[in-house]
């Protein structure tokens, strides 16, 4: 007969959350860790998991670009969870800036693959194996350019609007199976987003052959301004905050707004028509935010 002490322990809550190496992805994977949930965290580069297991996570490699490299993360992942997965956390993503005539096929297709199609690829092999335990957690990081345009961000923009149709037709798919599926669109977030678009528009956009010029030389100082660049910029943390409610609450929001410029978006889009919204898009983008 089992004593209290030799009682099996309650089984840890498992998560597997992409794009780790920092930001959002690196405060969600700690603090959920801090809570007692087993997080399996993931990044690209083989360094980079390196780093987060020296900092006391279970760590995978896992490229959103490359559908073997999505099959190997996931199966790694699962050799840590004994099979089951409670939570998939997407949350992998970069900006691709440049106006939209200077986007080549190929870049455009660049930005799909990682910000959209790699994410539909985990979660499509996810899906069957909540399906199996009857629950699960499907939550997406989109963000407030899912809900309006920005100049010169038609890439990004693009890829989280396709996001928000995707995610909102599985919720809709996925209802009464137990597996609830939930949208988190931060706007302005403290992390390496800024300085990874810079590196990616350094290589993708001509500047010097464009039309936009001008704007891109003031699009560049601010890609490399080093902190907040923006008013109501928040840390990672606030994503956490809501990422946990999507988690644990029993009835999680199909959308969670983080920042106050989201939560001004979103209700300019639904208070303006199409020309007033456009016309306060503007202003915003050439106030620095272009």
């Amino acid at each position: 007969m089992a004593t209290p002490s030799a009682a099996a322990a309650p089984t840890a809550r498992s998560i597997l959350i992409t794009g780790c190496s920092s930001g959002i992805g690196h405060a969600c994977a700690h603090g959920l860790a801090a809570r007692g949930w087993k997080v399996i965290a993931s990044a690209r580069q083989a360094e980079d998991v390196a780093g987060l297991q020296r900092e006391g996570l279970t760590a995978v490699q896992l490229d959103l670009r490359d559908p073997a490299s999505i099959q190997a993360g996931l199966e790694a992942a699962l050799a840590h969870t004994g099979g089951r997965l409670d939570a998939l956390f997407n949350n992998g993503a970069y900006g691709q800036p440049g106006a939209v005539e200077d986007l080549s096929r190929a870049v455009l297709q660049a930005q799909f693959e990682t910000n959209l199609f790699g994410w539909h690829d985990l979660t499509r092999r996810v899906i069957p194996l909540m399906r199996a335990q009857g629950h699960g957690r499907i939550v997406q990081n989109s963000s407030v350019l899912g809900l309006v345009a920005l100049p010169y961000r038609g890439a990004y923009v693009a890829s989280k609007f396709a996001l928000e149709g995707l995610t909102d037709t599985l919720r809709l798919e996925l209802a009464g199976s137990g597996i609830h599926v939930s949208l988190i669109e931060p706007g302005p977030i403290l992390s390496r987003f800024r300085e990874n678009g810079y590196a990616v528009y350094l290589r993708t956009i001509d500047a010097t052959a464009s039309v936009h010029q001008a704007t891109y030389r003031r699009m560049e100082a601010r890609l490399k301004t080093a902190g907040p660049a923006q008013p109501f910029t928040l840390p990672p943390e606030a994503v956490l905050k809501k990422l946990v409610h999507a988690l644990e609450s029993p009835r999680p929001r199909a959308r969670y707004y983080v920042t106050v410029p989201t939560h001004l978006m979103g209700s300019l889009k639904r208070l303006l028509g199409t020309r007033a919204l456009d016309w306060a898009l503007k202003r915003i983008s050439r106030g620095g935010r272009g």
